[in-house]
């Protein structure tokens, strides 16, 4: 038998397939599994145990043209798959399950890629916007990602058996061992690193940058290091929220962003013991590293993509309008990124002390608690 997972998305979105592809091969010993994803994030699967191959696509460059596309489409029938498993509701991804040509064909979909389908079903993680009228009605999601991939198995696959083992990233023993000697080539033996994602996709989603240069100065007053994590284009952000420090010449202080690849940021985490993150892919990559995970979030929906792990601590903001799922915050003056604001540094500092009290190890050494998932929500509103 011959099954083919689908996730074109993002790197968070990839990363919360993970244990969809547990349960199948667990339930599907001895089907050849592959993994269709987005050919930059190669990193964060190719490793997988659970996975016999990878079909990677340049959604960006040659694949991002009708012919090139319709070539890919070819490439995918060819392979003759007896179940294709579509697990993100986006046109390219549609199109690629709808056209593959395999006995069996399930998941999302969007409506008219749905014609071809065996059986589509609603993804209840992801938002949605109900007219009324002149208005629009924002309604979150209301279970996590992962729990909507398992119904999907369930309900399309006919899976009984649900093998959750949290999210999962394997990386090669070279991009481990590059990993640790950055982190001794830059901080010193015996010293605690705090990791710093502050960018997301969202500008909404991002923390002020001047309430994370206030913790990475009483983190540095403390004794911890700091590493500056996150892509190219979190550069100038990164720059402008270290000009307003005051420990901007600290010697435990590191930035490390736009020069790590998936694998190296993976194995980066291992060594660290905490991670203080927006809602955001890094963070997911936490998560399956298994490092205790501090995040705020303020436009994003808590119910479908929290920090799958118990460890890890979710501040809600508590303004009204949370969440309003925007990528730009319309309100403006005082009351613009009000959710963000309203999540004071205090706060945020008072559970960053309390997961190094609880934890305080490299993630490498914190033992993993399977089935544990759910975190826990500081709701600033109560």
């Amino acid at each position: 038998m011959k099954i083919l997972v689908i996730n074109l998305m993002h790197l968070g979105d990839l990363m919360l397939v993970t244990p969809a592809l547990t349960t199948l091969r667990k339930n599907f010993p001895t089907a050849y599994l592959t993994l269709l994803a987005d050919k930059k994030l190669a990193d964060l699967v190719q490793y997988n145990k659970n996975l016999d191959e990878c079909i990677l696509i340049d959604k960006k460059g040659v694949d991002d043209h009708l012919p090139s596309f319709i070539k890919f489409i070819f490439k995918i029938r060819a392979e003759k798959f007896d179940l294709v498993i579509n697990l993100h509701r986006n046109e390219r991804a549609s199109a690629l399950a709808a056209f593959s040509g395999a006995k069996k064909i399930v998941g999302y979909s969007k409506p008219l890629f749905s014609l071809f389908f065996d059986k589509v079903l609603p993804n209840p993680s992801i938002a949605r916007h109900i007219k009324h009228g002149f208005k629009t009605e924002y309604q979150a999601g209301t279970q996590h990602q992962v729990h909507s991939h398992f119904d999907v198995l369930r309900e399309a696959c006919g899976i009984e058996k649900i093998f959750d083992n949290g999210l999962e990233m394997w990386i090669p023993e070279a991009a481990e061992r590059e990993a640790e000697k950055i982190f001794r080539e830059n901080f010193p033996e015996g010293i605690k690193v705090i990791a710093f994602n502050i960018g997301a996709s969202w500008q909404t989603k991002r923390w002020l940058d001047s309430y994370f240069a206030t913790c990475a100065d009483i983190l540095i007053e403390k004794g911890f290091g700091i590493a500056f994590l996150g892509g190219d284009m979190d550069k100038e952000i990164v720059l402008s929220c270290i000009d307003k420090m005051k420990h901007k010449k600290s010697d435990r202080l590191k930035i490390f962003t736009g020069k790590f690849s998936l694998a190296i940021l993976a194995g980066f985490l291992d060594n660290c013991v905490l991670f203080l993150t927006t809602d955001s892919g890094p963070m997911h990559v936490g998560v399956a590293r298994n490092i205790p995970i501090v995040t705020m979030f303020g436009a994003s929906p808590v119910p479908g993509f929290y920090p799958y792990d118990a460890k890890d601590i979710l501040i809600k903001s508590p303004e009204p309008c949370h969440p309003c799922g925007r990528h730009i915050c319309p309100r403006e003056g005082e009351d613009n990124l009000a959710c963000m604001k309203k999540i004071p540094v205090e706060v945020v500092m008072k559970y960053v002390f309390e997961l190094l009290e609880t934890y305080g190890e490299p993630a490498k050494k914190i033992p993993r608690v399977h089935g544990a998932y759910q975190c826990r929500v500081i709701d600033l509103a109560k």
